[in-house]
């Protein structure tokens, strides 16, 4: 039987390319800075805040309102030099399983193809199974978004299936989820990995 993990707190993650931390509401402009570098809310697929006033902060509200109910851990995501690109959380935390998902993960155009994400996804993975003991670690995205689908599958996740009509993309349009997941027998190979990867990065 696994040790029942009792402490679902957001916790704050160091690494060499990123730190993660617990989102607050005084991000709210550094959100929107971020956003705005490749406009990212244009993309139909993707949660991420608008330029409109409000917007950020009502992203923000909403995640920490999954927090407070222990549904989610949300963060605020930082680069080497300490500015904020970007965004990612836990979400769908079950503690009977336990088991989470990560997504909401979006960054600035500045911070993509760089080893941020890979190292960000390791501290993420690293946290799941080793202090919160999960069994296993689910990563979704839309069929649209072919990007997040490569990225996903080069951390050595399996493809579990497609939820079809599973839910809506921002402008309305149907969207198909991809799901993936990690199990905790599988992570010590794919840390040995993305360790390797971040290193590799300058």
């Amino acid at each position: 039987m696994t040790t029942v993990c009792t402490d679902w707190t957001t916790p704050t993650l160091h690494g060499r390319h990123v730190r993660l931390a617990p989102l607050l509401r005084g991000h709210a402009d550094a959100l929107r800075a971020a956003a705005a570098d490749g406009e990212l809310w244009t993309l139909r697929y993707t949660s991420v805040p608008g330029p409109a006033a409000g917007e950020a902060e009502a992203y923000i509200d909403v995640a920490l309102t999954q927090r407070d109910a222990v549904a989610a851990s949300p963060f605020a995501v930082f680069d080497a030099h300490g500015d904020l690109v970007g965004s990612t959380r836990f979400y769908d935390i079950d503690r009977a399983v336990p088991r989470v998902k990560i997504g909401y993960t979006w960054y600035a155009r500045r911070a993509q193809r760089t080893g941020l994400n890979t190292e960000a996804k390791r501290l993420l993975l690293g946290h799941a199974f080793g202090a919160w003991r999960c069994m296993a670690v689910g990563l979704e995205t839309s069929h649209e978004n072919l990007t997040s689908q490569a990225a996903i599958e080069r951390l050595g996740a399996k493809r579990d299936g497609v939820l079809r009509a599973h839910m809506r993309h921002r402008d309305g349009s149907l969207r198909d989820t991809v799901a993936y997941s990690i199990l905790c027998s599988e992570w010590p190979a794919i840390e040995d990995e993305l360790a390797r990867k971040s290193e590799a990065h300058a």
